[in-house]
């Protein structure tokens, strides 16, 4: 059978709210950076293998119900409020909660083609609210835990102290990682002082053109899901690294490899350009004082990102050698990974607002042959999720953004090993491209990289 087309049943849908809120319903704006994330939603899921213990769905739906009350914005919805701007109503509206059963079992699902066997159906496509939950029993007795955020509430990170939050929640534990959403951590400086850089990285949003229209299907965006291993990313860095001995990191080498990669792919057009958006966290360069004590946003729940980029053309990236090409994606984080940097975009839309902005790469311009976005999902926790039944044998992002950009996520593999899960959504033609000329590299994902003896 196609484990695409399996069928799938829901057994229940209701809504699960805060088991207790201290709090009545009140207004959390959105941040300076939160709006610079137009209405899109990211997707995770964990899958976890056969267990006898029959009351899990109901340990996660009790334990979804405490630890929503720390994490209240989950719980409420978006609208816009008399700027016209989205802001978070928190009044316990409640997550919309499935729980569904799969005719087919994991090790049948076809992992390597998440748009078929996951979107949508193993991860939920949210109608209502913030969040979305699905919990699917398989016919060989596992489990699939599959969420779908609002990406204007919460970014990877937050997502990842939620989901940490409730497996401990479910073990009967504290919560190690309790959120904050202090807006005034992200206020903008008084005057705002913004960099005229930022005017190549970030657009108003009313100034993007129309999305094209391309009816060859090698050219629509198609997700996959790969396992690199370990050995493979060592090898990246070494190659990429500077023969002076300084070190590129594994995020740097990766994301220079994969440039430098879908160019060598295009034959034609080789004064087009390539895009590479790499996505920075914040957290760790805005350093807040809190009671006397400096310290990181870590704790801090919302969108602390930038994204910018850098382009370059056909010719040029695949005459370079990819030592040159990780200093130029070195150069381009060095740049951003810095407190002024963060500083610097929130008050550029301070002065933009109330009108929305965008980053320029998410949108191809008319000379581009491709553009891609990397995010680092270094820090998944895919190996603290357990829920009381075992950690999971797998776990990945699901982020079909929409738009003309492709969007990749390396995150640690379940088996704990050094590898990576690679989720990708990318143009097909370059996909397949990349699976045939560089397969040592991008394994599809299958049953046997599954770590079921964990």
């Amino acid at each position: 059978m196609d484990s695409g087309a399996f069928p799938l049943i829901v057994k229940r849908h209701e809504v699960v709210t805060a088991a207790a809120l201290p709090m009545q319903e009140h207004w959390l704006p959105m941040s300076n950076l939160d709006l610079l994330l137009p209405p899109l939603d990211f997707g995770i899921f964990l899958c976890y293998k056969r267990n006898q213990d029959n009351n899990m769905v109901s340990v996660m739906k009790k334990a979804l119900a405490k630890t929503l009350v720390s994490f209240y914005p989950f719980a409420g919805e978006v609208v816009q409020n008399r700027h016209d701007e989205p802001e978070i109503l928190c009044n316990n509206h409640g997550v919309d909660f499935v729980h569904a059963c799969a005719d087919v079992g994991l090790m049948d699902l076809d992992l390597h083609h998440p748009d078929v066997s996951v979107h949508g159906r193993l991860v939920p496509l949210k109608k209502h609210g913030v969040l979305a939950v699905q919990v699917t029993d398989l016919k060989c007795g596992g489990l699939v835990i599959g969420c779908t955020f609002d990406h204007r509430v919460a970014d990877a990170h937050s997502a990842n102290m939620f989901l940490t939050a409730w497996a401990e929640v479910a073990q009967s534990k504290q919560i190690t990682l309790l959120p904050t959403f202090r807006r005034s951590f992200l206020n903008p400086r008084r005057p705002p002082q913004p960099h005229e850089s930022l005017d190549q990285f970030y657009v108003p949003l009313s100034s993007l053109p129309p999305p094209t229209c391309d009816d060859d299907p090698l050219n629509h965006l198609t997700s996959r899901i790969y396992y690199v291993k370990s050995e493979e990313i060592d090898r990246i860095q070494y190659e990429a690294s500077c023969s002076d001995g300084s070190k590129r990191s594994r995020i740097e080498s990766f994301s220079a490899f994969l440039w430098k990669s879908i160019a060598d792919t295009i034959a034609a057009h080789r004064s087009r350009t390539v895009k590479l958006g790499i996505v920075i966290d914040g957290r760790s360069r805005l350093i807040t004082d809190v009671k006397g004590e400096s310290r990181p946003l870590d704790r801090y729940f919302g969108n602390v990102l930038s994204i910018p980029y850098v382009q370059a053309s056909v010719s040029d990236l695949q005459v370079a050698s990819l030592e040159s090409v990780a200093e130029t994606v070195h150069g381009l984080v060095a740049a951003a990974a810095t407190a002024e940097h963060f500083s610097a975009l929130i008050d550029w839309v301070e002065l933009r607002r109330p009108k929305p902005a965008v980053v320029k790469v998410y949108c191809k311009d008319e000379n581009d042959d491709a553009a891609i976005v990397v995010s680092s999902g270094q820090r998944f926790p895919v190996l603290d999720l357990d829920f009381g039944w075992g950690g999971p044998v797998f776990g990945s992002y699901h982020f079909p953004w929409g738009g003309e950009t492709g969007y990749v996520m390396p995150m640690p593999s379940a088996d704990g090993n050094g590898a990576w899960i690679v989720y990708m959504h990318l143009m097909r033609r370059h996909l397949d491209l990349l699976e045939a000329r560089a397969p040592h590299v991008f394994t599809p994902f299958d049953h046997t990289f599954l770590s079921l003896d964990a």
